[in-house]
């Protein structure tokens, strides 16, 4: 019998190659349909399945060096194999390399004919015999395709960063993206002040630190329970939320009583955390295009204990009626984007965004600015957030709808937690944030104000 964990994982290596979802949704899928799992098994998937994402195109650098065959033209199915079996070999110290080994061929027996069967058993073997020494590409010939198989990023995205801030800020951004990132919450200061809450999870964590930026963030590692099982989860104490989501709600800045829409809301992390500085006191409506994620929204915000959340199914690339016009005090725009700032959480997103991708979104950011811009009252703000580092994503769009919006600016007034010395807003009025610099998500946003005239 092939280990349930690893059977799981090729599974799920597998899907991710013929669909859109994410590993952890098809994690959870797979999960449910095994059954009865222990959750030693569920946390060693989930480690096999985003480590061989996150090390892809360094396994592959290994497995071109140990196989006859071209990777490329390795069969997707043989290749998941090999990947998953090498990953524990070189990187999961507390698995024997043997288990690995067998395991890795008898999920080739199980549909593999027998030459397929002995070349995955002659690959794995030579990776346990020299896997570890194989030299990987010299900094000194091609630093850049150095970095792209050292720290296992695509070609073309670590070529665009190197020309943009440097081989050594790649480096380091691409060694930032392959760290594991802690667990990060948001205490629900209208339950619970964030000292309250640290001082409960400690009992159920191991180590939990404060955010140094966001006022009621949490970091948390070695967690000893899933989250959800946490009684101060399931009481509404808090959200998860990594800390530079956390922070473009400060940019937004809403104040209790005013009237306040989160475009685009997603699960509702944001628009819980809108509400929140709110006090939950004036009108605060959440549009998501997606009815599923309406209800989870609603769920999660009940949790919470928050009530001043009315939810607005619509689709942005339709036009909005013209009687929500100057409707908003604050707009929110979390535009759908490459997600290239948050791969150190998705690195499936690595292998599936391209260049062509990012002409595509700035078209898609621009018409969603141009649609909310009407609803924002004259001297009320419309702040532009994507977890994205590439300017196509970021300046440009801001850039393009200034000059097509003239009433609106860039509102430079420091806000709080972010005033200039915090580093994380530049003197252009930009806020960004960086996985290398400041152990947190990569975004880019700002705010932007409609003047009255």
């Amino acid at each position: 019998m092939v280990a349930v964990s690893r059977r799981i994982s090729l599974s799920v290596l597998n899907r991710l190659d013929d669909s859109n979802a994410f590993p952890q949704q098809l994690l959870h899928r797979a999960f449910e349909q095994e059954g009865k799992l222990i959750r030693k098994d569920r946390a060693l998937a989930t480690e096999l399945v985003y480590g061989v994402l996150r090390w892809r195109s360094r396994l592959d650098w290994v497995i071109s060096q140990l196989s006859t065959t071209p990777v490329h033209k390795i069969d997707p199915f043989v290749l998941n194999i090999l990947r998953l079996g090498l990953f524990q070999i070189l990187f999961h110290s507390r698995i024997p390399p043997s288990a690995a080994v067998n395991d890795a061929v008898k999920m080739a027996k199980a549909r593999e004919p027998l030459w397929v069967v002995r070349f995955v058993n002659g690959v794995m073997r030579a990776a346990v015999r020299r896997g570890k020494e194989i030299p990987l590409p010299d900094d000194r010939d091609n630093p850049i395709k150095a970095i792209a198989v050292r720290e296992s990023h695509p070609l073309w995205l670590v070529e665009r960063w190197g020309e943009r801030l440097g081989i050594e800020e790649t480096k380091r951004l691409c060694e930032a993206n392959n760290q594991i990132p802690p667990v990060t919450v948001r205490a629900n200061t209208l339950k619970v002040s964030r000292q309250q809450l640290m001082d409960s999870l400690k009992k159920q964590v191991s180590h939990v630190t404060q955010t140094p930026f966001a006022p009621d963030g949490l970091s948390l590692r070695r967690l000893r329970h899933a989250i959800m099982d946490l009684p101060s989860f399931k009481d509404g104490w808090f959200q998860v939320q990594d800390e530079a989501a956390q922070l473009i709600t400060h940019l937004l800045d809403p104040s209790p009583g005013e009237t306040v829409l989160d475009a685009c809301a997603g699960y509702g992390g944001k628009t819980g955390h809108i509400a929140q500085l709110m006090k939950d006191r004036g009108k605060v409506k959440a549009m998501e295009n997606q009815s599923w994620k309406l209800n989870q929204l609603k769920t999660s915000l009940e949790r919470l204990g928050i009530s001043s959340v009315t939810m607005w199914h619509h689709d942005l690339s339709e036009s909005i009626p013209i009687a929500h016009f100057n409707s908003f005090d604050r707009v929110l725009l979390d535009a759908p984007c490459s997600g290239l700032g948050v791969l150190r959480r998705n690195p499936d997103a690595k292998w599936r965004k391209t260049e062509a991708d990012l002409i595509r979104l700035r078209a898609d950011q621009l018409r969603f600015l141009g649609c909310l811009a009407p609803l924002v009252k004259p001297g009320g703000h419309l702040v532009y957030a994507v977890c994205s580092l590439e300017p196509e994503e970021g300046e440009d769009v801001v850039q393009d709808f200034l000059k097509n919006q003239a009433q609106f600016v860039i509102d430079r007034e420091p806000i709080g937690v972010l005033d200039m010395d915090a580093g994380l807003v530049d003197s252009s009025g930009c806020f960004r944030s960086l996985p290398h610099k400041q152990n947190m998500d990569g975004f880019f946003a700002v705010r932007l104000k409609r003047t009255v005239t």
